[in-house]
């Protein structure tokens, strides 16, 4: 996961930001775990407080939810606020997909459902842009779990595309990532994910539960590269 790579040597800590009570930062935590880094999990939906500078952190990673970057909840504003923190003081840091619409949010950019209602539940190729060709080689297909999307913020730059939902990866300044798609779901994770949020599988342009575990068997190895 090359978007790790930017992590600061001088600090063992990385802030984990996540939104459910039992959730987990999955495979993205057993490779910074695997780096030497401990985890500083914040819960900030069940009142963890998030940093006021990043001086004792290497970096930080915001997970996805079941909830929006529209929403009006307390946490939700002072989470989106939260990112001047880490692109202030240019910290290493990576959304991950409601991560990644929140970070968008507070470069100004919107975020927003498919106009004909799409949703994006399995797998779905990936495109490169010249800049992302550059910076990694990319999957041929990623792991996807929305159904809203993220306008690119200004003076970002694209990094993949996709469809229907075009804008997928940007970079902004030296070290700060946002991905729409989820490089981190163990297996016991998918399994999880399709069991209890099941009929969001039902969507437009969802795939169902088999055909997740079959695009495993061929796309996974490559997000783990």
């Amino acid at each position: 996961m090359p978007f790790l790579n930017p992590l600061r040597a001088r600090s063992s800590k990385v802030l984990i930001v996540l939104h459910q009570e039992n959730s987990t930062p999955g495979r993205v935590g057993q490779s910074l775990r695997r780096r030497g880094f401990n985890l500083d999990i914040r819960r900030p939906r069940f009142g963890d407080p998030l940093t006021t500078t990043m001086a004792d952190h290497a970096g930080a990673v915001a997970f996805g939810g079941p909830m929006s970057a529209n929403d009006s909840d307390a946490f939700v504003r002072r989470e989106i606020n939260w990112f001047d923190v880490p692109l202030r003081e240019a910290a290493p840091c990576l959304g991950i997909c409601l991560g990644a619409q929140m970070l968008a949010r507070n470069l100004g950019a919107d975020v927003r459902a498919h106009s004909d209602g799409y949703a994006e539940i399995g797998y779905y190729p990936l495109t490169a842009t010249d800049e992302g060709k550059a910076f990694m080689k990319w999957p041929e297909k990623v792991y996807q779990w929305h159904r809203e999307g993220f306008d690119l913020p200004t003076g970002a730059q694209l990094l993949t595309s996709g469809n229907p939902y075009h804008n997928q990866a940007f970079r902004v300044g030296p070290s700060a990532f946002g991905i729409q798609f989820h490089p981190e779901p163990t297996l016991a994770m998918m399994y999880r994910w399709t069991t209890h949020a099941a009929p969001r599988m039902q969507l437009p342009g969802a795939q169902g539960r088999r055909d997740h575990f079959a695009g495993r068997a061929i796309f996974d190895q490559a997000i783990q590269t």
